[in-house]
């Protein structure tokens, strides 16, 4: 049995609804349908900003002028590029690891090589952090290449950062709405309250360790099931309903068997995803250029009956519903969805990261225990039955 005084712990299994930390950076209002950056709407970024500027606002705590603006994408594309051997890494590994399981480990490598990652100071975790949010489009990029087998394309200098990203990725340059889409993708990313991998990086940072063990960190919770790769399961059902005119019939088989719906639902909002509404508004337009409007008619459709079913118990579409699908109709595997998530996140985990370091103390919470208190007595193994 607990103890009296562990026993007057609150205690709420997975943390939920448990305050562990403040913020000024971003809010999310779950029953009003709102995402915020620092008193922005999301809605309002993506349409008059881009993620540079965005990232400058998650780290800054304010929107940039012009010379400050100039200044921060000068150093983004100052320090992107990757060496040779972290290429090599990226080769080797590509040929028979996961790419989050690469990422996780290419992020950690260069790390390793940086002699600042030694009890650095907040004023080092800034640059290590800079150098992270630079870094995170080529690796990634580099990842998807060497996973499907092709050669590398380098950075251009000319390029924004979703852009070259794209290039990179694609060894094509987007079209206009392509452009806008998959930056506005980075920026509906770039944070979401504690989540896992959120409150990974900042757990890590809190003992003072530096900002490529806290990005580790925020990797490897990403990558498990329940956090990263939703995305990529949601596009999966939408390809097994196939078409517009079967969704009635395996949805509604899916719902009366209480299956899991990926793609639909969130632990926080109770109304419509705000990300999903807006990359609704991509969607037809970019599947139908890319010759994948059928993948958009049956998301529309599978919507469609969810909503008519289950919207009445708070059950709508969330950012992975139709994130997957527009990667995919680019040219995304769904196996680099997830690392792509992680090009749009990086800038809000090294923001938080340092919000928390700056006025820090580490994380110590406690555990409930329920096990015997004992004391119990020691029988020598030859003595046992």
């Amino acid at each position: 049995m607990a103890d009296a005084q562990q026993t007057t712990v609150q205690f709420a299994r997975g943390l939920e609804g448990v305050i562990a930390a403040e913020t000024r950076i971003g809010f999310v209002d779950g029953n009003l349908g709102r995402l915020v950056y620092r008193g922005f709407d999301i809605s309002t970024l993506v349409e008059q900003s881009n993620y540079e500027e965005v990232s400058y606002l998650l780290l800054n705590g304010k929107l940039p002028n012009k010379e400050e603006y100039s200044n921060y994408v000068s150093r983004l594309k100052k320090l992107k590029y990757l060496e040779k051997d972290e290429y090599d890494l990226i080769s080797k590994l590509g040929k028979v690891s996961h790419p989050m399981s690469t990422l996780r480990t290419v992020v950690s490598y260069i790390g390793a090589k940086d002699p600042r990652t030694v009890e650095p100071d907040v004023a080092v975790q800034e640059d290590l952090g800079l150098e992270l949010i630079a870094k995170m489009p080529t690796i990634v990029a580099a990842i998807n290449r060497a996973h499907n087998g092709l050669d590398f394309v380098k950075p251009d200098p000319d390029l924004s950062y979703s852009s070259d990203f794209f290039y990179q990725s694609l060894g094509r340059k987007p079209s206009t709405i392509e452009a806008k889409m998959l930056d506005t993708a980075l920026i509906l990313h770039a944070d979401h309250g504690m989540n896992a991998s959120t409150f990974a990086a900042m757990l890590t940072i809190s003992t003072l360790s530096d900002m490529y063990s806290s990005a580790t960190s925020a990797i490897s919770a990403l990558k498990g099931p329940l956090h990263g790769g939703a995305n990529e399961r949601a596009l999966s059902l939408i390809q097994k309903v196939g078409v517009p005119e079967n969704a009635e019939k395996i949805i509604g088989e899916m719902i009366d068997r209480k299956d899991k719906i990926m793609g639909f639902g969130h632990r926080v909002y109770k109304v419509y995803d705000p990300r999903a509404k807006i990359l609704k508004q991509f969607a037809e337009r970019v599947t139908t250029a890319n010759k994948q409007q059928v993948l958009f008619k049956t998301a529309n459709k599978i919507e469609e009956v969810m909503i008519s079913r289950l919207g009445s118990k708070g059950i709508f579409p969330n950012v992975d519903f139709y994130s997957g699908m527009l990667y995919y109709s680019i040219g995304f595997n769904p196996d680099i969805f997830t690392p792509i998530f992680a090009v749009g996140r990086i800038s809000g985990w090294v923001a938080r990261a340092l919000e928390y370091v700056r006025d820090n103390k580490i994380f110590r919470p406690k555990a409930l225990y329920s096990g015997e208190t004992g004391p119990k007595k020691y029988v020598p193994v030859n003595e046992r039955d």
